[in-house]
């Protein structure tokens, strides 16, 4: 049985309130913006997802993230999960990501987590990200249970919970 029902179409676009900003599906295209946003932010995304996911690591090449993109596009396209990009009116700027995975451990059936680029952490457009990620889960993807990965759960308390087999 599949994570997510048969029938279920995921959003390709979603609006960010009060912003000219959108999330959207990533695509292998995007490393040219992805590529600078991670690394630009890659000392605090290692605190962050470095323990669970041993992202973004020092060394990450272009070529390296380029492939990782390309994973995620399959992924996407075959509903195995999903990797949102944060991004401004025009694309011209990956601004951070939102990640929607089936569970890893008990006691959900999704896992989701997000960040934005360093530039703007602790300012609107995160508050603004923290309030519309889990009102769109609710609204728009079909979890009885969703788990938001350092924000109602901390990583490491994540990372203590069994693993689902």
């Amino acid at each position: 049985m599949s994570w997510l029902p048969d029938d279920f179409v995921h959003p390709v676009s979603v609006a960010v309130p009060d912003t000219a900003l959108h999330l959207r599906p990533i695509r292998e295209a995007d490393t040219a913006l992805d590529y600078p946003a991670v690394m630009g932010s890659r000392e605090r995304l290692w605190k962050i997802f470095g323990p669970a996911w041993a992202w973004p690591q020092e060394t990450m090449t272009y070529e390296e993230d380029r492939i990782d993109l390309l994973r995620h596009e399959k992924e996407i396209a075959a509903h195995q999960s999903f990797n949102y990009v944060l991004m401004d009116e025009e694309e011209t700027a990956i601004l951070g990501c939102v990640y929607i995975d089936p569970p890893e451990r008990t006691g959900a059936d999704g896992e989701v987590s997000w960040w934005v680029v360093d530039d703007l952490v602790g300012g609107e457009v995160e508050r603004t990200l923290d309030a519309l990620v889990p009102r769109w889960i609710a609204a728009d993807w079909p979890f009885r249970l969703p788990r938001f990965l350092g924000r109602d759960i901390t990583w490491q308390d994540w990372l203590a919970l069994p693993r689902l087999s």
